[in-house]
């Protein structure tokens, strides 16, 4: 048996031999005989082994490349927008399958990168428009590279290109065929007429970028010079598609899917300089125009992003595989964290566990807060929106070869609860809209119900070698994530260690000056002071203290007591800078943090601070954190406090980070605590000093710091929630006297801040008489 195996396998191998090289032997025009005489006898195994054939081995055929890409540029643009695409999505481009080189006129140098692939077309300059540019560039690819690459690419340097959607979408279409894309155009209604265009002749738009194949690129470069002697219009998109249409004898391809594929945005210049965070964004393979090298990065870094995130997918995939695996080998052993999506994964063994759905639409009803209606949070919106998108992405993943496409219109409602081992769930009612753009088009409107499982990823932890943020102990969360229970707080613990190398430099280096408003009260002016004295004052804390003070007829007393009081305080700290500046007139808080910030230079960071305010250490490390001159200022979310009588006991009275959901409530529409730098304050103007009274000018900051963010996308205002800024309560007195916006947003700060809402139940539970009096006449 072996033995025959073995004959076997080597008749195989000689068969195979013979058969090898006959299919390679040259053919002859007569098939009954061979160009050469030998041959004849190829069949006999004696004059094989007295000639041993050796087999022609044919010339190497180089394969050709997927794709050129040909960017037009300008010598003004190569050191800023040339050497961006470079570094950008340039690098993306791979190198096995593609190339990329630069056009510019005769006699470019790129300064900022001697290798940046740069082609001076001579005879050539940079006037406008770039029509001879553009032709002798397709030339030159035509003259050197029309066997080496199968597609040819015309890219301006204002334009993002997605190199492997770009791959993934050419090597779906037939390369040999003449094929002309890009976005089709026929002009705006500006120019409608006046391109000299045919009836239902068109062209690729130059902007989000055109591609040729090979054979068109064949076909109309015989005919460049006439095409370029024969101009009808001052648009080079323009005529190097009429040049296709007539010599290649193909327009741009009409397709419904090239407009997301090829995306202009309309914009101008503010294109792609804000939230990137868009369907249009995630679907098209060129983005036009990116006029500034900054946003080209800011692109690139996006999309990285988008990469990590379907990485981080994938080994989410695998290790749920690997634990399917590991189920199926030591049944019962299969963790929980990695089951396979499903909005039934959460077991509850009782009642109190059972998952609560929240109810939305373009509110959010809600009995898990205080406020039972109200809008949806920032956060809450964007979520929903990366959920559809998401959603919307694998709907239309396989769009082009189905001839359709279903897009998103609104969403109707939907239902979301928290699971807290796996993840968010959802139930939303969709308005879609069904289009089909091959065969027998159509368009219909869809509604549909999406039943959906937002996973959480694993856990990333980041070391900070700073120290800064790593003191604080972490919030004890009940299962539904709603209730804050006791905030375990310890001043002494929780002290940063001065003599940590790694940290004292960083924390104590920002000398973080206290602006604070005060007229009158003097009682809680001396419990501010105290806890300056114990948080900062005594631990050699880097700041300073600056209090402005209003005097009237009626607190010139309280005045002097606090000067006095003051200066004992100056005395104990001289270390210290610690002021008191005196106002006349009545209160304006906006005039006197203005009074206040005056003292200090342009880099010096403030803090505008209100006298009712608990603060312990880890505050000052949050406001150097968070505050960045020229670049970012920081409005904390503070707790405010309830209404003691109606949450404090004995235990808890004099504990201002009693953090629960009774003692208070995160005032997130409160923007009077902040910390910036002066030279920011005087960038948008500072405050309204015209404004007096309660309320008002706080707001009025804020919105100019959002706007200065519009105008700058490097300038962010962040706002996150602090659990060491602690509003204490005091009764809120509304002047009935104040402009009508100021009582309004005061009244609604009084009816906020008396208690929870589980407190006023229970007290309409136990006085039932309350829910008749408004039947009373």
């Amino acid at each position: 048996m072996r033995f025959g195996r073995t004959c076997d396998i080597l008749f195989r191998v000689v068969i195979g031999t013979l058969v090898a090289y006959l299919t390679r032997l040259p053919i002859s025009s007569n098939s009954s005989s061979c160009p050469n005489a030998s041959v004849t006898s190829v069949t006999s195994r004696p004059h094989l082994q007295e000639r041993q054939w050796q087999p022609e081995v044919p010339p190497e055929v180089k394969p050709r490349r997927l794709l050129f890409v040909g960017v037009m540029t300008a010598q003004k643009y190569l050191d800023n927008r040339a050497a961006s695409v470079y570094h950008t999505w340039g690098q993306k481009l791979p190198p096995e399958t593609a190339q990329i080189a630069f056009f510019s006129s005769a006699g470019s140098v790129c300064h900022t990168d001697p290798n940046l692939p740069l082609v001076a077309l001579p005879g050539v300059d940079d006037s406008y428009p770039p029509q001879k540019k553009s032709f002798l560039m397709l030339k030159y690819m035509n003259d050197h590279f029309i066997d080496d690459f199968e597609w040819f690419m015309r890219a301006d340097d204002d334009v993002f290109v997605r190199g492997d959607r770009l791959e993934e979408f050419l090597r779906s279409l037939n390369s040999s065929k003449p094929l002309f894309i890009g976005q089709a155009g026929m002009g705006n209604k500006e120019e409608f007429g006046m391109l000299s265009l045919s009836p239902g002749e068109n062209f690729c738009m130059g902007g989000p970028g055109i591609i040729i194949s090979r054979e068109v690129l064949r076909r109309m470069a015989p005919h460049m010079k006439y095409c370029l002697k024969h101009l009808l219009s001052t648009h080079e998109d323009v005529e190097v598609g009429r040049c296709i249409g007539k010599f290649a004898g193909v327009p741009c391809a009409w397709s419904y899917e090239m407009q997301t594929i090829f995306y202009h945005n309309g914009s101008g210049a503010a294109a792609f300089t804000g939230d990137l965070h868009s369907k249009q964004v995630h679907r098209a393979i060129t983005l036009h125009p990116v006029k500034t090298s900054e946003h080209l990065y800011r692109i690139q870094n996006y999309y990285n992003a988008l990469k990590l995130l379907s990485l981080r997918h994938e080994i989410l995939k695998l290790r749920r595989e690997v634990s399917d695996m590991n189920s199926l080998l030591y049944p019962g052993k299969s963790d929980p964290m990695l089951a396979w999506p499903t909005l039934n994964r959460f077991r509850p063994e009782s009642a109190e566990q059972v998952l609560e759905w929240e109810f939305f639409t373009k509110s959010l009803f809600s009995h898990l807060d205080f406020n039972p209606k109200r809008a949806p949070r920032s956060s809450l919106k964007w979520a929903q929106n990366d959920l559809t998108m998401q959603m919307m992405d694998s709907l239309n993943q396989y769009s082009q070869q189905r001839g359709r496409v279903i897009d998103f219109r609104e969403l109707l409602y939907g239902f979301q609860r928290l699971d807290p081992l796996h993840g968010v769930h959802y139930v939303l009612d969709l308005h879609l809209v069904y289009r089909r753009y091959s065969g027998k088009k159509m368009t219909a409107p869809v509604r549909r119900h999406a039943y959906l499982e937002q996973s959480f990823s694993s856990i990333d932890l980041v070391e900070e070698v700073d120290c800064v943020g790593t003191s604080p102990f972490p919030p004890n969360l009940k299962r539904d994530f709603g209730r804050l229970l006791r905030y375990h707080t310890d001043l002494k613990k929780r002290q940063l260690d001065s003599t940590d190398p790694l940290c004292s430099k960083l924390v104590r280096d920002e000398q973080v000056n206290f602006v604070v408003p005060i007229s009158g009260r003097y009682a809680t002016y001396l419990r501010f002071i105290k806890l300056m004295e114990d948080v900062c004052f005594s631990t050699n804390q880097s700041v300073s203290l600056t209090i402005v003070s209003f005097v009237t007829s009626d607190n010139s007393e309280t005045f002097l007591d606090t000067e006095k009081h003051l200066e004992s305080v100056r005395r104990r700290y001289p270390q210290y800078d610690i002021s008191l500046l005196r106002a006349e007139g009545n209160f304006s808080r906006a005039k006197a943090l203005h009074l206040g910030s005056q003292r200090f230079a342009n880099d010096s960071l403030l803090f505008f601070v209100d006298v009712d305010m608990a603060f312990d250490v880890e505050t000052l490390s949050r406001i150097r954190k968070s505050t960045k001159m020229g670049r970012m200022v920081y409005y904390p979310i503070v707790f405010s406090q309830y209404d003691p009588s109606t949450w404090s006991t004995k235990d808890t009275s004099v504990d201002h980070f009693h953090l629960t959901q009774d003692s208070g409530y995160w005032r997130q529409f409160g923007y009077g605590i902040a910390s910036m730098y002066r030279a920011d304050f005087e960038r948008v103007g500072g405050f309204d000093q015209s404004i007096y009274g309660w309320g008002k000018e706080d707001v009025d900051l804020f919105e100019k710091y959002i706007k200065e963010g519009e105008k700058d996308s490097r300038f962010a205002v962040f706002r996150a929630v602090d659990p060491t800024l602690v509003h204490i309560y005091h009764p809120i007195h509304c002047d009935a006297k104040l402009d009508s916006v100021q009582l309004t947003m005061c009244l609604g700060t009084k009816a906020a801040s008396l208690a929870s809402e589980s407190v006023m139940t229970r007290y309409l539970m136990d006085n039932p008489s309350l829910l008749h009096t408004l039947d009373k006449p």
